[in-house]
């Protein structure tokens, strides 16, 4: 297929090869300059992000773009020199066979660690064992000799990112359960900001069994231990503080997702809908919602780093009577959930 029937009318993931090689052949994207990223792409063509993922994909199997640590996708070396109508783009050359005395020595680290980079760049939908193996440059069965399946790679790469805290630094300098369980929340909500895919891993109801976010565990616990609760309600305090965490990141990767589908900010989207929103205000159903956003100037600017700031300090101000007794003058508060 030519470049100009992919533009006409092949498939979406073509017609975005197409544009972005003839990026390149023009000179607008030079050798190093970072290729848009799949989150990019899915917003200027209007695709799903999986479309977006096998274009680049396509692009890196073909040698014009590659993948840089801590960078992203960029062009290759020399790339601008490609002609702009290369030779069909549907079937690009096969990664070295399995075994290959071409293929890169492999190692389980090196598949996590590029799949943590895809996912950090791209989200975690771009991430497959194909998206891996082609950044990687070897085959794709290559990759099923360390991980048996992509939900293996996905708890892999959970493990290995809440693998980055490092909690026992910290036993001598923090005093006190509160200090203590402040620092523990924050240490996972960093981890959440560096990588928003991780919030979307797991679940309350079905956690995730992996040693290194039970290092987490393990410190929350021993923070809220020794204090007189009873041990549900010592495990039901430290599922009430994760789910915060939890709880405020996942719409970290989720805003990321909506940009990229819609091509619209957070500002652009709820500037789009200042109708919808003043229909509600003034139909006089909410009055008290009507007082409250009334009153803003400007506009409601919702800040998620503040909004779990904010949510950790009331739940460790609720706690304190539980931890460190009633203050004087007050009961003794239940050490029960009911």
């Amino acid at each position: 297929m030519t470049k100009a029937t992919a533009e006409a009318g092949g498939p979406p993931y073509l017609r975005i090869v197409a544009g972005i090689r003839r990026r390149i052949a023009d000179g607008e994207l030079a050798p190093g300059d970072r290729v848009p990223s799949t989150r990019r792409i899915a917003a200027e063509w209007g695709v799903a992000l999986a479309t977006a993922t096998k274009a680049l994909a396509t692009l890196r199997m073909e040698g014009l773009v590659e993948a840089r640590p801590r960078i992203g996708t960029v062009v290759a070396g020399g790339a601008g020199a490609a002609s702009p109508t290369p030779g069909p783009v549907s079937a690009p050359a096969p990664a070295p066979a399995s075994g290959s005395g071409a293929e890169p020595e492999l190692s389980l680290d090196r598949i996590v660690r590029t799949a943590v980079g895809i996912a950090d760049a791209e989200g975690l939908p771009a991430v497959s064992m194909r998206a891996v193996a082609s950044r990687l440059g070897v085959a794709t069965m290559s990759i099923y000799r360390y991980v048996p399946s992509k939900e293996d790679l996905v708890l892999h790469m959970a493990d290995a990112a809440f693998g980055e805290a490092s909690y026992g630094a910290q036993e001598d300098a923090l005093e006190g359960w509160r200090a203590r369980v402040e620092w523990g929340a924050r240490t996972l909500w960093g981890l959440y900001r560096k990588h928003p895919w991780l919030a979307q891993v797991g679940s309350l109801t079905r956690p995730l069994l992996v040693p290194n976010l039970l290092v987490h565990g393990e410190w929350m616990l021993g923070a809220l231990d020794g204090h007189g609760l009873d041990p549900t309600m010592l495990f039901d305090i430290h599922v009430l503080l994760y789910s915060h965490v939890q709880g405020v990141a996942v719409h970290l990767e989720m805003e990321a997702h909506a940009e990229a589908a819609t091509g619209q900010s957070e500002e652009q989207w709820m500037d789009s809908r200042a109708s919808t929103l003043r229909e509600l205000v003034e139909c006089g159903r909410f009055p008290t919602f009507a007082k409250v956003v009334g009153s803003f100037e400007g506009g409601y600017d919702l800040r998620l780093d503040a909004l779990f700031a904010f949510g950790l300090k009331a739940l460790l101000d609720g706690l304190t009577p539980l931890l460190e007794g009633p203050a004087p003058g007050t009961t003794e508060p239940a050490r029960r959930l009911t």
